[in-house]
């Protein structure tokens, strides 16, 4: 299940190297054959794997390429190769949730941030971000005419590329056209909170009633997948209509939708 090594690898750019997965098997291969053999020059290992001696000087100096070291965050945080029933993988597409629905990954820096909202409050999107081990801070709660957003303090910028990795866009979201393939890899229980968590960040909340519409700005195909999801986790009626979904009141109480 994503995100995996090579996927998280591919969320960067590299000069040299067309597929950055590639850049990270030649280092590997630079420092196994350098364990192997400790006196061998940059001449010496370039030859032997077929590498300009520039390129393998830096790594044998212990320059690490950016995508080795999302890696090896990734690893230590435990977010790669998430086993499918488990706890790491139920948070992180909790996360997906928040992210897809109530916040962004800004192409630039790869931090998430996720703002709050009527029925999603800082302390439940703290908690999300806490789940899969990373802390967080509050920002632009007191600037005016901007929203204010939950972003993680340490390893944010793995975190997001992983998240990434998992199928959620960088930049603008409208052009999203299908869900993330790994809400259909985790258990049932767990793509019902997903739905849960989408609706409760992006239904519009009725004075007067409790019928719940989301509407969002996303390719026909995307919204027919949230119906297929919210279908497949719950039995009362939800319909598909002008590029949203209305969920019904008895389909709302099942959700746990307030």
């Amino acid at each position: 299940m994503k995100p995996t090594a090579n996927a998280l690898s591919r969320t960067y750019s590299d000069r040299v190297y067309p597929d950055p997965w590639e850049k990270v098997l030649d280092y590997r291969r630079v420092r196994e054959y350098a364990a192997e053999h400790p006196t061998a020059g940059r001449v010496r290992v370039g030859r032997a794997l077929d590498l300009p001696a520039e390129r393998v000087r830096g790594w044998l100096e212990d320059a690490v390429p950016d995508p080795v070291r999302g890696i090896d965050t990734a690893t230590d945080r435990g977010w790669l190769d998430p086993d499918p029933d488990g706890e790491t993988a139920a948070a992180l597409v909790d996360l997906l949730a928040h992210v897809l629905a109530g916040g962004s990954i800004p192409t630039g820096n790869y931090v998430p941030a996720v703002t709050p909202g009527n029925r999603v409050d800082a302390a439940e999107i703290r908690a999300a971000f806490e789940r899969v081990g990373v802390e967080t801070r509050t920002r632009n709660a007191d600037t005016p005419g901007r929203a204010t957003e939950v972003v993680p303090t340490c390893d944010g910028t793995v975190l997001g590329r992983c998240l990434v990795a998992m199928g959620t866009p960088t930049g603008a979201k409208t052009s999203l056209d299908h869900l993330p393939a790994v809400v259909w890899d985790v258990p049932r229980p767990v793509r019902r909170s997903f739905a849960r968590t989408y609706v409760r960040h992006r239904g519009l909340d009725y004075a007067d009633k409790s019928t719940t519409r989301v509407q969002v700005e996303r390719p026909s195909s995307f919204i027919a997948e949230l119906r297929e999801v919210l279908d497949d986790v719950i039995d009362e009626r939800v319909t598909t209509a002008d590029a949203g979904l209305t969920i019904s009141a008895a389909a709302a109480r099942e959700l746990g939708v307030e």
